[in-house]
């Protein structure tokens, strides 16, 4: 057992504890990051890949295949969009594979789902039990009105929310 320190603070005498190497780590253990292929969800991953070098943090990318705004689209219209998501979603799981096996030996992953991307994204972060979300901010006009996923993440309150410009 490490001998005991006594220090003296304002006029009283206390026990101060050795500071030795802590093997543990206080950073976040797993991080969901929101892609989009835009260039601030593209800076906002390779912020989250640096974080989670430096910290040994799990990566969860996320792309989420949004349908909104197709309402009341033809069938084959509907049919093409779902196609170049599916072709984003490929683009970006290589991308993904390549950067990160440069990185060499890191804890990751690449999901794509379809929905509401503040839906998706917070039921990814809860499944996971992130210790925060990354994305890139809206670069959007009206979303400074309606609110932007970024802005509905932080309301929600559940988890810490990095937003890179």
């Amino acid at each position: 057992m490490a001998a005991e320190e006594r220090e003296e603070r304002g006029g009283r005498e206390e026990q101060v504890r050795p500071q030795g190497f802590e093997l543990g780590t206080d950073g976040p253990k797993v991080l969901v990051v929101g892609i989009d292929g835009s260039d601030t969800s593209v800076r906002a991953a390779a912020y989250a890949v640096g974080l989670a070098r430096r910290q040994n943090s799990r990566l969860v990318f996320l792309y989420v295949k949004s349908f909104g705004g197709t309402v009341g689209v033809s069938a084959a219209s509907a049919a093409m969009i779902a196609g170049t998501h599916d072709e984003l979603a490929q683009q970006f799981a290589r991308n993904i594979r390549e950067y990160m096996g440069e990185l060499g030996k890191h804890d990751w992953e690449f999901r794509t789902v379809r929905g509401d991307v503040f839906t998706e994204l917070a039921r990814t972060a809860d499944e996971v039990r992130a210790d925060g979300v990354l994305v890139g901010a809206s670069t959007q006009a009206g979303h400074r009105i309606a609110g932007s996923v970024a802005v509905r993440l932080v309301r929600a309150g559940r988890w810490p929310v990095t937003v890179v410009p």
